[in-house]
């Protein structure tokens, strides 16, 4: 670090976790099956191979129709979000495991962060998307209907690089 070869952020960052004791591995498969609800069956599922999960990876995408006070639908915004280097559900559940809850940014709190990389189906043909949320007390996953629609505080969670 005195040298200045060393990146001083992320030696400060390492350093703390070494201290709190954190030395599990951050490496997420977006690869493998993710977790479906009883009753739902997966529409659509975008590999991305393993993510070695870096918050600052990971940006919040929303469409020019979701910025301001403008709404989009779900099915429009899905088309728009093929073009998008979308992070699936398995991240979502990855996070929502009690040793990784402190890895969520703060900022994520007050609203409602998207999987758009995995699509799911009901029983009677709805389309949902998965989502992580803060309900005042912990982390949680909810989701939303496609046929509704995604506001300002419905970011998707999207790879940065």
């Amino acid at each position: 670090l005195q040298e200045g070869t060393l990146p001083f952020e992320p030696a400060m960052d390492a350093f703390q976790r070494l201290i709190e004791g954190d030395f599990g591995s951050r490496v997420v498969n977006l690869d493998v099956s993710p977790f479906v609800p009883k009753g739902w069956f997966i529409e659509e599922h975008t590999r991305g191979g393993n993510l070695d999960f870096d918050p600052a990876k990971i940006t919040l995408y929303l469409s020019e129709g979701q910025k301001g006070n403008k709404r989009i639908e779900g099915h429009q915004l899905r088309k728009e979000m093929n073009a998008q280097p979308v992070l699936n559900a398995n991240l979502l559940d990855w996070l929502l495991k009690p040793e990784n809850q402190h890895l969520i940014p703060e900022e994520w709190k007050g609203k409602a962060v998207f999987f758009w990389g995995t699509i799911y189906r009901d029983q009677d043909g709805r389309m949902y998307v998965r989502y992580l949320c803060w309900s005042g007390v912990g982390w949680d996953w909810s989701c939303r209907w496609l046929a509704y629609g995604w506001l300002s505080g419905n970011p998707a969670a999207v790879s940065a690089s």
